[in-house]
């Protein structure tokens, strides 16, 4: 079984999630810890369950969610897995964490490109990724059917969607992402967005004002 640990960081309120199984192996994703008390949490935590990180993902490259990339390569020696697509907002986010007011931004590379149809293992557990561009150009999600988990990053939040009026953002890829890509999973699919608490696939077809089927 999949157990499911969200750490709300930086001022923007981002979710990152440690996702991890009876193995102890886990995933991070979307690393947003900026400053040293924020790391020390998701440090801690780790070693207080007594976790071993073998992947490092992102569902997409906006600031707020890459902030700790590559702290979390140097401290467990893992892989960046990022789509191809958000590479240009990758190597913007230094200029974006100035804009914002993060100092000491320390740049990331990505080590393993990831597309729809690759599938992430980890300890007995596996993530089906799914592409869903719209918020960013690379969007992902990382998606477990069997236990009703999807990790949508900025794609579909409780009530709402990501914002579209960014720049390489399209709300027609957007809505098409919802529509083809996660309002066709089971009603009950727990969504577990970039921002905001959890939300189902159910609740949003019927209560969701921004995409209706």
């Amino acid at each position: 079984m999949i157990q499911v640990q969200t750490f709300r960081f930086n001022p923007f309120g981002e979710n990152t999630y440690i996702l991890f199984d009876e193995t102890k192996e886990c995933v991070i994703i979307d690393p947003g810890c900026h400053i040293y008390e924020e790391r020390s949490a998701l440090k801690n935590y780790i070693e207080d369950q007594g976790l071993k990180v073998v992947h490092l993902l992102n569902t997409h490259a906006h600031i707020d969610h890459v902030l700790g990339n590559e702290f979390i390569k140097r401290t467990y020696g893992v892989k960046l897995h990022l789509h191809k697509e958000d590479l240009p907002i990758l190597f913007n986010a230094e200029s974006r964490a100035e804009y914002y007011g993060f100092p000491n931004y320390e740049p990331s590379t990505v080590d393993v490109f990831i597309e729809e149809g690759d599938v992430i293992s980890f300890g007995n557990s596996t993530l089906d990724v799914i592409f869903v561009p719209g918020h960013a150009p690379g969007h992902v999600a990382f998606l477990n059917k069997a236990e009703k988990i999807c990790v949508s990053g900025d794609v579909l939040f409780k009530g709402s969607i990501g914002r579209t009026d960014f720049p390489l953002c399209s709300f027609e890829d957007l809505e098409k992402s919802i529509k083809t890509k996660l309002y066709i999973l089971d009603d009950d699919m727990v969504i577990y967005p970039g921002h905001g608490e959890t939300t189902t696939i159910g609740y949003e077809k019927v209560y969701n004002p921004f995409v209706r089927l």
